[in-house]
């Protein structure tokens, strides 16, 4: 690892971790409905869309009410994305003139944007029209996580009260006060950057330099032709232009960011120079995925109360990422040696970079490339600048088990935190039955309801994580979509269904994944991953929310020291291997064995 890319690592962490105190203080300003500085431009505004809706702001709700409403504005969004899919041929905005979305495709996609995973198996640019590619409900799934995060918070802090919070006031102030200010911040800056920001068609323009092409001959059906010896018939042309994708890209890539979204607007996401054409373009979409997730943390640990809660849970988050990352990064670094055996230099130097540069961009190197990687996972992000499929095993191996240990490690906007205060929930529960004591977490008793509910947070998504992979590699339909066989294979299947039951959306890209078999079973694993999560979570708040606060005493774990900060990161590591690492070890660690072989 080069001098200059530890720098760049460690100028992204400074920033990150100097912004979560001023950040995540708004943040609480904002659900506890005092002023700040926006109030003069989106309270009437906020106080207009109430009004309007029919919205009594004032009025509270119990988990079970908040949770309907939270399904309601969902559901209403599943249909409504799916149906602009179908009908894209005669809606607006549409210069290229793309046809309507096929419906298992259509299915797949609207599930995928509305419950935040953003999965993607089409290419933007030759499939959706611009329109389509804007009411794709990236403001409103992230809001959704926002909001049963509020929940939860309130549910702690909150004593023998059934209400915890009104889902339209937290949902609406989520998008008017954070999403929407920070993604126009966001968006000016990439704009000044070179990210493409129109309604055009697309631009045919001239090459400086023709060159020729091969192309197999197909049919009229678009199958390949044959010659006489069974071989793909193939003529070459010489090509003398160029189609240039346009579009609104940087509003749209602000949101996706801010918002952990991650959906590219273009087939190859964040390589593509349209939408991260500089380095420092890189740099603040990188900002863009945790900024709001890092500064939760802060957020929670205002509301609660004791801001000593939030640093501890954001010290775990962050001891996690930085391990991982230095795993990556340093997996990345060492390169092929199946490569290097060939005599090819891999060694970092003034005129290359090193490592294996293999599916990444010149632009942005090993380093940021394997930071991309490692903070796209650890967020529920799922964009990518580099191609995860084109990582060494080991490398590899990081997203992956990011994905899969719940994206608890900063997460999503919203679902990341809530998901480590279950894991934290359950760090107190095992901590109780060490010392004989009944479980406290900021004052709340922890009792069998709690766990229950708990369990079926962790333990849902390995479920269809590990049972659709299983379909995956024993059906016909699941390995016809495979680039490679044997172990890269396997974990192309297992990541693709990681990627969707943690609402990720990133992909070891040699899979095939838009076909009717991936399509609709991963749709169903992304409805059900992310609200069956949802609703227990809620749960827990509705009870929290109902019991009286317990002063601490002799007995209570502390759960701001670094001795809970170990014992919260161990439980959420152990619950992983556990799960997932005899997958693990068919997949990504035979593959590395078998490289250094």
């Amino acid at each position: 690892m080069t001098a200059n890319a530890f720098v760049q690592i460690a100028l992204y962490l400074v920033v990150l971790l100097v912004l979560v105190k001023p950040l995540g203080g708004f943040i609480a300003r904002v659900y506890d409905g005092k002023p700040t500085f926006l109030d003069p431009l989106f309270r009437p505004l906020e106080s207009f869309i109430y009004r309007v809706c029919g919205v009594r702001a004032d009025e509270g709700m119990t988990w079970q009410t908040y949770a309907f409403a939270m399904l309601l504005v969902n559901a209403i969004g599943v249909v409504f994305v799916y149906a602009v899919q179908r009908l894209q041929g005669v809606l607006p905005l549409n210069p290229q003139g793309f046809s309507a979305v096929t419906p298992d495709s259509s299915f797949n996609t609207a599930t995928s944007f509305v419950t935040n995973t953003n999965w993607q198996g089409y290419g933007g640019e030759s499939t959706m029209s611009y329109l389509t590619q804007m009411l794709a409900q990236n403001f409103l799934s992230a809001a959704t996580a926002m909001a049963i995060l509020v929940a939860l918070i309130r549910g702690f802090r909150s004593s023998t009260v059934r209400q915890i919070g009104n889902f339209w006031v937290d949902f609406t102030r989520s998008v008017l006060y954070i999403l929407l200010p920070l993604s126009f911040v966001l968006a000016i800056i990439l704009v000044s950057q070179g990210v493409v920001q129109n309604f055009s068609a697309y631009k045919t323009v001239s090459l400086i330099q023709s060159t020729t092409a091969t192309n197999p001959v197909k049919d009229a059906e678009g199958n390949p032709v044959l010659d006489e010896k069974g071989q793909p018939k193939t003529e070459t042309s010489t090509v003398t232009e160029q189609k240039l994708p346009m579009g609104p890209a940087a509003s749209q890539i602000a949101i996706k960011q801010m918002g952990t979204n991650g959906g590219g607007f273009f087939n190859v996401n964040s390589s593509h120079p349209y939408e991260n054409p500089t380095p420092l373009a890189n740099f603040f979409e990188m900002l863009g995925i945790l900024l709001i997730s890092a500064a939760l943390c802060y957020t929670f640990g205002q509301m609660v109360g004791d801001t000593r809660q939030g640093w501890a849970i954001l010290a775990a988050m962050a001891a996690m990422l930085v391990v991982f990352l230095a795993v990556c990064v340093w997996a990345e670094y060492q390169g092929n040696p199946r490569i290097t055996a060939l005599g090819v230099d891999s060694v970092s130097s003034s005129l290359q970079p090193g490592g294996n540069m293999e599916g990444k961009e010149a632009r942005f190197g090993v380093a940021n490339s394997a930071l991309w990687a490692t903070i796209t996972t650890a967020a529920s992000n799922g964009s990518v600048n580099s191609m995860h499929d084109s990582f060494t095993p080991l490398g590899g191996l990081v997203p992956l088990f990011l994905i899969q240990l719940g994206e608890v490690v900063f997460g999503g906007v919203g679902c990341g935190l809530y998901g480590m205060l279950v894991f934290a929930i359950v760090a107190v529960f095992v901590a109780g039955l060490m010392v004989g004591r009944t479980p406290e977490y900021l004052g709340k008793k922890i009792e069998s309801y709690e766990i229950k509910m708990a369990s079926l947070i962790i333990l849902i998504p390995p479920i269809f994580i590990l049972g659709l992979t299983a379909l995956g590699v024993v059906t016909e339909a699941g390995l016809a979509g495979r680039a490679n066989k044997g172990a890269h294979g396997l974990s192309e299947i297992l990541y693709a269904f990681s990627s969707m039951a943690g609402n990720n959306g990133s992909a070891f890209a040699g899979l095939s994944a838009n076909v009717p078999f991936y399509n609709a079973l991963g749709g169903i694993e992304m409805l059900f991953t992310r609200f069956w999560l949802a609703i227990p979570t809620l749960a827990i708040a509705g009870s929290l929310a109902q019991k009286k606060h317990v002063p601490a005493g002799p007995g209570t774990l502390p759960t701001h020291t670094p001795l809970f900060v170990v014992m919260l990161i161990g439980v959420v590591i152990i619950v992983g291997a556990l799960t997932f690492i005899p997958a693990l070890a068919l997949g990504p660690i035979v593959e590395h064995l078998m490289m250094v072989a």
